[in-house]
């Protein structure tokens, strides 16, 4: 009996050792340090002690009140949200920023754990505690159900939700603690952590108070899970893809340090275009949803793909061509632009595809990727013309993309009005890519006239993009910063 008894014993001590090997070590480390804190234990305290408070009243007023439910779930939520939208991203950018300030991150890059594993247990050990805050305030929260006037489904879309919102939350902060190299950035950088985290806040509290208003409503609608789905992989994989870009941002030149942050675009293009696919389905095959989803895919490939494709040095064709197989995952502004461009035109293909030859805004679809080409290849065209120190082609693709595009919205108008002509004039703003795809849905003006406009700016795009394929840099490469 007790030797049977000492088989479960070993098999159990050895998965026990086998997972303390392979937890993430920094995990351990940062939350056991967050637990021993004062603060942790405060605001864990303050918390419970204002849930109770809201408790005794809610008990006192049931008999009054008979769907009172969901006002005092929103008193719940506040008090969670001041936890885990403010306290815990903004605890999670101290801790990185105190590794570059203290310069012990040195000594943690010593271990032999890597910028990306060091990072992920950073981040895993907020979502750690932010867990804890959750679970002691899940009672309460559900405790509201009770008290009628909100139904389950919307207790727990706004946990999940509001748990994903955290994780962006805590993402944006650990990634703006890595842009901070000297003391005037650092500080620039903590004034904008503690803005941003302050409109997280009331953003999240704000969207929490509309979801109690018509959350019941609108999950018997067709496509609320759709676009539950939507908001809910929108705020994970921008949170991945914030972490991916601050470990790269960590890594070393001779790093593959591209690979996450493009799988992660990739991940993005796909699961996005599926569920622009599933919600026209929803929505019953409206041609007006297959229009905003491109309007949302050109915004998306004009922001993301910036930053995707104004890599470091590497555009140069030798570079390109040191190895048979298109690497598109490897370190490279040439690689990362073709993997933006091939991006934008199947998403473009197959939503033009699916819209109707005879819409009204078929030539809004047609043009809106033929911008984005546009200015992402102008930006880098014209910022490899610019005499600079080859370590800092990407920050000067990305500031020059910024100036093109504000010239671009706001110097035709300006022209046109100087000229005597209304500022929204066709022939002044073809290339402009506000008031070019304002024109092109406005049906007052001839088809013929719009169709002309079109093909200029897919013309002056095909041109830009072939001629930021061909160029070359000869210059040497030299180390990322």
């Amino acid at each position: 009996m007790s030797a049977s008894a000492a088989v479960p014993t070993d098999a159990w001590s050895s998965f026990a050792a086998r997972l303390s090997e392979r937890l993430n070590p920094i995990v351990v480390k940062e939350v056991r340090q967050g637990l021993r804190t004062r603060a942790f234990w405060v605001f864990f305290g303050l918390m419970l002690l204002a849930c109770l408070t809201i408790s005794m009243v809610a008990w006192a007023t049931a008999a009054q009140t008979s769907d009172a439910g969901q006002g005092f779930f929103v008193a719940y939520f506040v008090c969670l949200a001041v936890v885990q939208f403010f306290v815990i991203p903004y605890t999670a950018y101290r801790s990185m920023a105190r590794e570059r300030e203290d310069e012990t991150w040195v000594l943690l890059t010593l271990t032999g754990l890597g910028p990306r594993r060091i990072l992920r247990g950073k981040l895993l050990s907020f979502v750690v505690q932010g867990t804890l805050y959750a679970s002691a305030a899940g009672p309460f929260l559900v405790f509201s159900y009770y008290l009628n006037g909100i139904d389950l489904p919307t207790i727990v879309l706004s946990v999940v939700l509001g748990a994903a919102w955290q994780l962006f939350l805590t993402a944006v902060c650990v990634s703006m603690a890595t842009l901070a190299q000297s003391r005037l950035v650092r500080g620039l950088v903590h004034f904008l952590v503690l803005g941003g985290l302050l409109w997280g806040f009331v953003s999240g509290i704000g969207f929490m108070g509309a979801l109690m208003e018509s959350g019941r409503q609108w999950l018997t609608e067709d496509a609320a899970l759709v676009t539950a789905t939507g908001i809910f992989f929108t705020l994970v994989s921008f949170a991945a893809l914030l972490f991916e870009a601050a470990a790269a941002r960590l890594s070393l030149s001779s790093e593959n340090y591209a690979r996450g942050p493009r799988l992660v675009f990739v991940l993005q293009v796909v699961v996005g275009l599926g569920l622009a696919l599933w919600a026209w389905r929803e929505e019953h095959f409206s041609s007006d949803l297959l229009l905003v989803a491109q309007m949302v895919a050109a915004v998306y490939f004009l922001v993301v793909g910036l930053f995707i494709a104004s890599d470091h040095d590497g555009m140069s064709r030798n570079h390109w061509a040191s190895s048979f197989r298109l690497q598109l995952f490897m370190p490279g502004a040439l690689r990362g632009y073709l993997l933006v461009l091939l991006g934008l035109g199947a998403v473009s293909l197959v939503l033009n595809l699916l819209y109707p030859v005879s819409g009204t805004e078929v030539l809004v679809m047609r043009a809106a990727p033929a911008y984005v080409a546009l200015y992402l290849s102008l930006s880098m065209l014209v910022a490899r013309w610019l005499p600079h120190h080859p370590a800092l082609t990407a920050v000067l693709v990305r500031v020059v993309f910024a100036a093109l595009l504000l010239l671009g919205m706001g110097a035709p108008p300006l022209v046109a009005a100087i000229a005597g002509h209304d500022p929204t004039a066709p022939a002044y703003n073809v290339f402009n890519p506000l008031l070019g795809l304002i024109n092109l849905g406005r049906p007052a003006h001839a088809s013929e006239q719009r169709l002309l406009w079109v093909a200029a700016a897919a013309a002056v795009a095909v041109l830009l993009t072939l001629g930021s394929l061909l160029s070359r840099d000869v210059r040497p490469q030299v180390a990322r910063v």
